[in-house]
């Protein structure tokens, strides 16, 4: 839920070094992401099951307009 506010559909999110597109959201903590074959035959993505854990990194564009409107506000 921490960067929920940085997850927009149809934008990025970086997942173990993969820049990946947001689906859809679910929920405040879930969304979902497609993977094409190039990505799986590219990426560790092809060996990755349910529960792996993964770093994950959201989009910069979203954390620079948060703290735009952030120092707006004021």
């Amino acid at each position: 839920e921490e960067f929920a506010l940085f997850i927009a559909e149809k934008g990025s999110v970086t997942l173990d070094g993969t820049s990946l597109t947001v689906n859809r959201l679910i929920d405040n903590d879930t969304f979902a992401i497609m993977l094409i074959p190039h990505t799986l035959q590219n990426t560790t993505w092809g060996q990755a099951v349910v529960g792996t854990q993964v770093n994950f990194e959201v989009d910069m564009f979203a954390r620079y307009v948060e703290r735009i409107l952030k120092f707006s506000r004021k």
